[in-house]
């Protein structure tokens, strides 16, 4: 069953319990886009959110905000600015890890990306430590039972289509401390098999250790939809269960379409069907709060069934006691 499928059956039967979009408090005349997930630090309530201009592209910024209401995000003024896209948060070993895509311009032109890392338990002082391949985003950390790291890679490229038809893989390794990412280990990663079809691609976008020893994954899932003029890019939220040991992959499906989310516009009239995933974060009532961007100008928020349900709950590590957990 290819992608086009898959979503039909999942419209067809979704369970999407509320929908709402994030207000973005102290950047006028920018959109707030692709954030991380939200996450508690000092008791305070964070994201890091995509900062840009709707009729820019690939000159945004992230910013910090705090949480000052319902869906509502203020930025917090003179924290770190960093030149970066599409920013993700882990929590390794009691420190803060902060990633995003940097792109490197040459003469006016995109000559190539990276990820760039960042790590700290002082949000106002994270330190830049490791760089990604070339051409790689959607590169994630998680933290394993063990206390050893789980590491994500996204390869996408020509070979990569040619060997393989889809046009990008998903590979995963495992490290033992933070010290020895860097862009061999990443592009070394073993790829996990079965996840796209021809001309499918798509990536991890947030992972979580569950107490069975299993690997939750929120990603997204990918196909250019066919259309008069100009070809649509179709980005939809999935879900996985990874074994670390062996790469195999148990109950892969959608949670998540662009209707889904409340109505809003798009950077690009091939972006309307988009809604490029952040992660979920638990709630009290054991559902899940799925965000994503969407359209590449907002955020939005829905309310789901927990994904991972029959694979255990997602561990809490025991972070700083200046760190409070979702």
């Amino acid at each position: 069953m290819n992608l086009i499928e898959r979503r039909h059956q999942f419209e067809e039967n979704k369970r999407i319990y509320e929908s709402a979009k994030l207000t973005f408090l102290g950047v006028d005349g920018f959109d707030v886009y692709n954030s991380s997930i939200p996450f508690y630090w000092q008791g305070k309530r964070y994201i890091y959110g995509r900062v840009e201009k709707r009729e820019e592209w690939a000159r945004s910024w992230v910013r910090l905000f705090e949480e000052s209401g319902r869906d509502e995000w203020t930025l917090v003024k003179d924290s770190m600015l960093y030149q970066l896209e599409d920013p993700y948060i882990s929590i390794i070993g009691g420190q803060l890890v902060l990633g995003g895509t940097h792109v490197r311009i040459r003469q006016s032109r995109i000559d190539t990306y990276y990820g760039y890392f960042y790590r700290g338990i002082d949000l106002n002082n994270l330190y830049y430590f490791t760089t990604g391949p070339d051409y790689m985003k959607d590169i994630r950390l998680v933290q394993l039972a063990g206390g050893k790291i789980g590491v994500f890679s996204r390869p996408r490229n020509e070979e990569v289509r040619r060997l393989f038809g889809s046009e990008s893989l998903v590979g995963f390794t495992v490290i033992d401390n933070l010290d020895e990412l860097s862009a061999e280990v990443i592009e070394n990663a073993a790829y996990i098999p079965g996840l796209f079809g021809k001309d499918e691609w798509g990536g991890c976008n947030q992972a979580y250790c569950l107490d069975s020893g299993k690997v939750g994954v929120i990603g997204h899932l990918c196909y250019k939809a066919p259309a008069e003029g100009e070809e649509q890019l179709t980005y939809m939220n999935y879900s996985m269960v990874l074994d670390p040991a062996t790469r195999e992959v148990h109950d892969m499906r959608i949670i998540g379409t662009r209707p889904c989310y409340p109505d809003g516009p798009a950077k690009k009239t091939n972006l309307n069907d988009c809604c490029f995933t952040s992660g979920i974060v638990m709630r009290e009532d054991g559902k899940a709060d799925l965000y994503s961007g969407i359209g590449d100008t907002e955020v939005g928020r829905i309310v789901i069934d927990y994904p991972f349900e029959g694979w255990g709950p997602i561990m809490d590590f025991g972070a700083p006691a200046d760190f409070h957990g979702e």
